[in-house]
């Protein structure tokens, strides 16, 4: 039976309801298990010594005293980790973040790491060992590390992307461009140009639970790991390669996860702790504290964006262009890529460039944070937009939707657009009450979009179907989101079943086929369509398994709601047979009866959000609170509506914790000074409004019920909202992210000085 993945309009009887998430008892009564939850006999506890400089070269390490402490099993070094990478460089800095090699990189980069009996062991053991440092001068600020005169941190990057390539080594690891038409012309026609510079500072996804795993190495060359991930099958390849062990003999359970929003795509701990494993023979569990989790594993780029817009005075933009240099911690990455693909995608533009700089920095090695990249190049895009649209005289809503993308637009990134949501999302935000509702005393309104790619990918799915008619659900993308409901509810509509009869489940490496990491917003997506296809698969056997039973050709059977109906006037006196039915005689009809799928699921469709936030300021103090935030956001199809409401809250409620309040301070020594939730501070409850949500669903042609990724597009926007908000409230505009009190403060004095 052949799979089209195409959109088909149908009405549904389980997608689209709202059931209670199935792992929701467990979480809320503390039978989950987490990361840090999963223990084995005879276990050790691991422990990393890291570097308490910038920058600095690794002399001489010293473990013996550290080896001959009682209690002490093993103590490993990047000797322990030999370079089994074979000329792949991605793999190499991986492989040289997980245990730093020639040089410390960044304040936190692990050095050492030991496994003890017991954790006071364990940090007795770490005061032991002696490392002889050359500390070297260091750079953390991502203009500065741009510049000529930077101490360079890698002497075998140069700039890729300019031709000639230069002959120098520089922190600028790769050039990107991204674009059509003729900017400069464009510019030249418009009536009104807005040319401003913006900086966002380097945030964290603050996932509550911090990286753990529980590493053992068997004698026989077969090794398990158990490990809070977003990608059990990405870390076992990155795991096996980096130890030279067979990927098939490394089996990797993902346990529950506490969060990650992109954080827990990389691995940071993983291979350290099956060395550790491997040279102590015995079990290793590893659980990063909190200051570990900030100063030595991914958070986002700190950016500086330069922006240049112009309009007509009819309000049509004439050119746009966009600058984009973004941190990459010590290491290369495709985050001011990302950025330069994203930045203008919400508009129909007939010129525009986009140009990305990735500069390499004494900070962590950075990872993704949602929507990778998109927040920060929106914050300049679209706050340069709403001041354009005050230049030219109209309101900011009106100016975005006559300049809005629509389907046939050829995006600002290449693509030509399919059926998309960006106009509906605007047309909605016009017309909600958010938008009329009075503003009080220093308060102010802002309004802005976003987009996300949203990605697919190789998935695989098994759907077994139970002597007792109840349904066994199998997938590879790990729930960071609730899609154990989702896809239940795809598999209960597929089969015409009821949501409770199925039960979905994260297999572990050794059980399923290899699935890419949960990430671009791809696990509901791509889930529910290798879900879909397994089930049709599944149904194909039920209908020959009634064929049987009746004794009738397979084309005289058809499927429908939960059951085989025998078609035909000759067929008349044949009652239906219920799934359960075929289920309890599948012993003597042929077997088992279950469904597979692999697949790569192309088409997932890209994303548009447009969001509404009121802000209060204190003029006195700079201090903020948001009043009313309201999201409209395009769905596609919502499978489970909760969850997607919950995917736009959470967004939401990151978004305004980067805007006001959240950054890395480092010192002058190079050295992160707040890395704790005491001083880093993220938004908590009373911090909140209630988070309004409006879904659309303009379906996504390449999915058979129309979905769309949701999980990332809803943190694009908030920092342009939140900042054309203040902007509004305060009569200054904010430039740089996060809008702490003293910030804001002095855009109020820069102003009277103006």
């Amino acid at each position: 039976m052949g799979f089209d993945p195409g959109y088909s309009a149908r009405k549904f009887t389980s997608v689209g309801t709202r059931p209670i998430r199935p792992d929701g008892v467990d979480k809320v009564t503390g039978r989950a298990r987490y990361g840090a939850d999963f223990n084995m006999p005879g276990q050790l506890v691991g422990q990393v010594l890291r570097s308490p400089h910038a920058h600095a070269k690794i002399r001489t390490i010293d473990t013996s005293k550290a080896e001959a402490l009682k209690g002490v099993k093993a103590v490993i070094t990047a000797d322990d980790l030999p370079d089994l990478t074979d000329g792949d460089s991605a793999m190499y800095d991986i492989l040289d973040n997980c245990m730093a090699r020639k040089k410390a990189l960044y304040d936190g980069h692990a050095v050492a790491a030991v496994a003890a009996i017991d954790a006071r062991t364990a940090r007795q053991a770490l005061k032991l060992i002696e490392v002889d440092y050359e500390v070297l001068a260091h750079v953390t600020d991502v203009d500065e590390a741009a510049k000529p005169t930077a101490p360079v941190l890698n002497d075998t990057v140069f700039t890729e992307g300019i031709d000639p390539r230069p002959d120098k080594p520089s922190n600028v690891a790769k050039r990107s461009q991204y674009g059509h038409g003729d900017v400069e012309k464009g510019l030249g026609q418009a009536d009104f140009v807005v040319e401003r510079s913006y900086k966002t500072e380097q945030t964290h996804q603050g996932y509550i639970e911090p990286h753990a795993c529980v590493a053992s190495v068997n004698s026989d060359g077969t090794a398990d790991l158990w490990v809070c991930t977003q990608g059990h099958f990405v870390y076992r390849q990155h795991c096996a390669q980096l130890l030279g062990l067979d990927v098939s003999k490394l089996r990797v359970t993902s346990s529950e996860i506490g969060g990650g929003f992109g954080g827990k795509t990389h691995i940071w701990a993983e291979p350290v702790a099956l060395a550790l494993s491997r040279k102590a023979g015995r079990p290793v569990k590893l659980v990063m504290s909190r200051d570990e989790v900030f100063r030595a594993s991914g958070p986002t780029s700190a950016t500086s964006i330069d922006v240049r817009i112009g309009a007509r005075k009819d309000g049509t933009i004439t050119g746009a262009t966009a600058t984009l240099r973004y941190s990459c911690g010590p290491y290369y990455g495709m985050w001011a890529e990302l950025g330069a693909m994203t930045a203008f995608a919400c508009y129909n533009l007939e010129n525009v460039e986009t140009v990305g700089y990735e500069v390499l920095v004494n900070r962590p090695k950075t990872a993704a944070y949602r929507a990778p990249s998109a927040p920060m190049a929106a914050f300049a895009v679209e706050s340069a937009i709403d001041e354009l649209a005050h230049k030219v005289g109209m309101d900011p809503v009106e100016f975005r939707i006559l300049n809005a993308a629509r389907e046939g637009t050829r995006s600002s990134y290449g693509p030509v657009y399919g059926p998309i949501g960006i106009g509906p999302t605007l047309e909605a935000a016009k017309a909600h009450p958010h938008m009329q509702a009075p503003l009080g005393k220093n308060q102010g309104r802002g309004m802005a979009c976003g987009f996300w790619f949203n990605f697919g990918g190789q998935t695989c799915t098994d759907l077994n179907i139970d002597s007792d008619g109840t349904v066994s659900l199998a997938v590879g993308t790990v729930d960071v989101g609730g899609s154990r409901a989702s896809l239940s509810l795809v598999a209960a509509e597929e089969l015409g079943i009821p949501y409770e009869q199925v039960k979905a489940v994260v297999a572990d490496t050794s059980t399923l086929g290899y699935n890419d990491m949960t990430d671009g917003s791809r696990g509901t997506f791509s889930s529910s369509m290798a879900t879909i296809s397994a089930a049709r698969n599944a149904i194909k056997v039920l209908r020959e398994r009634a064929a049987e039973m009746w004794d009738i050709p397979v084309d005289d059977v058809a499927w429908e709601k939960g059951h085989a109906v025998a078609k035909g006037a000759k067929h008349g006196n044949l009652p239906s047979l219920s799934l359960k039915e075929i289920a309890a005689a599948a012993a003597n009809t042929g077997g088992p009866i279950a469904g597979h799928s692999e697949l790569v699921a192309d088409g997932a469709g890209v994303s548009f959000a447009t969001h509404i936030c009121d802000i209060e300021v204190d003029p006195e103090t700079g201090s903020t609170r948001v009043v009313r935030y309201t999201v409209v956001q395009d769905a596609g199809k919502a499978v489970h509506p909760t969850y997607v409401e919950g995917q736009y809250q959470g967004g939401a409620a990151q978004g305004i914790g980067w805007a006001l309040n959240e950054e890395y301070i480092y010192g002058e020594d190079g050295r992160l000074q707040n890395p704790g939730f005491l001083d880093y501070r993220i938004p908590v409850c009373s911090d909140l409004p209630m988070i309004d949500t409006q879904i659309l669903e303009i379906p996504n042609p390449n999915h058979p019920y129309g979905v769309r990724g949701v999980g990332e597009t809803s943190i694009v926007p908030p920092l342009a909202a939140i900042a054309n908000a203040v902007s509004n409230a305060v009569g200054a505009r904010m430039t740089h992210v996060p809008m702490s009190p003293p910030r804001i403060l002095a855009a109020l004095e820069a102003e009277k000085a103006d």
